[in-house]
């Protein structure tokens, strides 16, 4: 299993769940991603799989090289795996990899702010409104002793670049998940403008609880009864009988002598007619 992918931010919106509760999700665009890599321990030190995610128009030479036609990506991030030898250069992952109810953490570069003061910033209070303290209402106020330390200490809040850097917000649940469109949605709100590219991991969380439920189901598989296959009635053969196991032996048939007939004389005959 991976342990996320990249993904477009679409905008936001609501839903409502079976109870009819609003529910504010965002949308997003969950990959898909094509495996152009693939790190092993022997080779790189770690194990993981580098995807690619956008589209690009122009590519360099090296980088046509490294795509092996596969596509031309704009974004190329790398994510842990369980079991590498599953996964092939070439091969597709997109918003299956989420269930609803899954819970996910979304990276992403914040808005940019542009120069930004301490109130907006930060949240200061501000100076007084009264007492003469006309120009002072949105100022930080003091940022330092002046004889001891006699400078300003590293870290001090105060105003400048806001925005454009990178979030991470924890434990977002998936609504809903639908891998025909490419798309999940995501309770709540998520760092980034439109179309900003997000980094979406299952959270610490989810991956343990699936690893736990991962032997159950196996043990569930095993325990299922195999469906008895018919038996099929083959006919016997019928043994011979013991009668014809006896074979008849041919007997020999002895030659038929045909004895001669002896004859009576003629003298024999006459005296029989006479009586």
């Amino acid at each position: 299993m991976i342990e996320g992918l990249l993904g477009r931010k679409l905008g936001t919106l609501q839903v409502f769940d079976r109870d009819g509760t609003v529910v504010p999700v965002t949308v997003i665009e969950a990959g898909p991603c094509t495996v152009l890599q693939v790190k092993t321990q022997d080779r790189d030190g770690y194990e993981a799989v580098q995807l690619g995610f956008g589209v690009r128009r122009h590519v360099n030479q090296p980088m046509k090289g490294h795509f092996q036609g596969l596509g031309s990506f704009r974004h190329l991030r790398e994510f842990r795996v369980e079991d590498v030898s599953q996964w092939q250069v070439g091969q597709r992952v997109g918003a299956e990899l989420f269930e609803p109810g899954d819970l996910v953490n979304v990276s992403g570069v914040s808005k940019g702010r542009g120069f930004a003061g301490v109130v907006k910033r930060y949240g200061f209070r501000g100076g007084p409104k009264t007492h003469g303290q006309s120009d002072r209402h949105r100022a930080p106020g003091s940022i330092g002793a002046g004889t001891s330390p006699g400078r300003v200490l590293k870290g001090q809040h105060m105003a400048g670049h806001m925005g454009a850097e990178q979030v991470t917000v924890r434990n977002l649940e998936v609504v809903e998940s639908n891998p025909a469109r490419g798309v999940i949605l995501v309770k709540g709100a998520v760092p980034g403008a439109k179309n900003g590219l997000l980094r979406i991991r299952l959270a610490q969380k989810q991956t343990t609880k699936r690893k736990a439920e991962r032997p159950k189901a196996q043990e569930a598989k095993a325990e299922e009864p195999k469906p008895e296959e018919p038996k099929v009635e083959q006919p016997r053969a019928e043994e011979p009988k013991a009668e014809e196991l006896t074979a008849e032996k041919p007997t020999a048939e002895e030659p038929t002598v045909e004895e001669p007939v002896a004859e009576q004389p003629e003298a024999d005959e006459a005296k029989g007619e006479e009586s």
